[in-house]
């Protein structure tokens, strides 16, 4: 009898070990497109991820470099005074976004050049957010806001 109860209590105990596991495998395989990794141009510029790698650029918009196309199709390149790298946007921009100002875009690096899918602009006038701050600092070019 007690070899019985000990035989399902170790059943019980595996088949609650599998569940664990294949639930964590799971929940992962779910969750890896949807973490983007944040990169600077100079990061992207010293170790250009794979074409099929999904990530988030950030940084200053040139100046001069915003160039509207055929349609919706919009070039600019993105900077964090130390490196610059071109994007390519197909779509409709954010009503703030514009030159020397700090964007955050979500794509792919393809062949030297950013393919943006998502553009994101500051929301105010002294708003730039966390990512592209500490990207700026590190290559010295952040100036604080004017109050």
């Amino acid at each position: 009898m007690k070899s019985l109860k000990k035989q399902r209590r170790i059943q019980l105990v595996s088949v609650a070990i599998v569940a664990l596991v294949l639930s964590t495998a799971l929940i992962g395989y779910a969750l890896r497109d949807g973490i983007n990794y944040f990169r600077a141009p100079s990061q992207v510029m010293a170790e250009p991820p794979q074409p099929t790698e999904v990530f988030r650029i950030g940084g200053l918009v040139e100046e001069g470099s915003l160039k509207r196309g055929e349609g919706e199709i919009i070039r600019f390149s993105v900077t964090d005074g130390g490196a610059t790298v071109p994007v390519v946007f197909t779509g409709v921009l954010p009503d703030l976004f514009e030159e020397n100002q700090g964007m955050v875009g979500t794509g792919r690096y393809v062949n030297g050049v950013f393919e943006a899918s998502e553009i994101l602009a500051k929301h105010d006038e002294n708003y730039m957010p966390k990512e592209v701050v500490d990207a700026l600092k590190e290559q010295g070019v952040y100036k604080e806001p004017e109050s």
